[in-house]
């Protein structure tokens, strides 16, 4: 099972704010598997990798240059072509926060995916779909609620067996549909896990990876 940090290993007194370069570093440096990272698209079209949709100041990112939404944040903020180029061993997972980064981000992908490990994720289901065409690439939906059943669960990924990969708030994971899962060749990963507890649980079940913020919790 991997261990993801999820945006980095981020402590503003100790490895620096998420997303950040610093935070990478970090995650690294504790042996994490991956980090999960968020891209979005700023005024200029640049990928940065930023999780809020307002600026620190209010205003929102994508009406920014990526310049002013660095100084509205008070730090340097990575593009994703940065990120990846700076730490090409560990498994990326690259979440689309909004369409709009779609165009943009395929380019870095297309370029980086011969060299890289990729997970690309999303809420926004059809913006992971133009990512299936690279060959290495795994592609995974986000999943904040439960489906009523595991029929309906299925139903979401295209017929074609492209996309074959879950990514579960905690509260709605399910051991029965991560049995059922696992059997039909789908892959399952979890996130907002938090206590010490919970890690043991997860440690516990049939999933591909954690994406945390507290990876000493996750037993390895």
């Amino acid at each position: 099972m991997l261990a993801i940090a999820h945006r980095g290993r981020h402590d503003r007194h100790r490895d620096g704010p998420e997303n950040t370069l610093a935070a990478f570093a970090a995650a690294v440096a504790f042996g994490a598997d991956g980090i999960e990272t968020d891209v979005r698209l700023s005024r200029d079209g640049r990928p940065v990798l930023f999780h809020d949709r307002l600026a620190p100041d209010g205003r929102e990112v994508a009406a920014l240059s990526a310049a002013e939404l660095a100084a509205a944040a008070g730090y340097p903020v990575p593009t994703l072509d940065e990120a990846l180029e700076r730490f090409p061993g560990v498994l990326w997972n690259v979440e689309i926060k909004v369409p709009a980064a779609v165009p943009v981000t395929l380019g870095v992908i297309e370029r980086l995916a011969p060299s890289h490990r990729l997970l690309i994720s999303s809420f926004w289901h059809p913006a992971v779909l133009p990512f299936a065409r690279f060959r290495g690439v795994e592609c995974g939906l986000l999943l904040a609620s439960h489906p009523e059943s595991f029929d309906a669960f299925a139903c979401l990924f295209p017929r074609d067996g492209s996309i074959r990969t879950a990514i579960w708030n905690y509260e709605m994971l399910d051991p029965a549909f991560l049995d059922q899962g696992r059997a039909l060749g789908f892959r399952s990963y979890v996130y907002g896990v938090e206590t010490a507890e919970e890690h043991r649980c997860c440690a516990g079940l049939p999933l591909d990876g954690v994406i945390t913020d507290h990876l000493e919790r996750l037993p390895r």
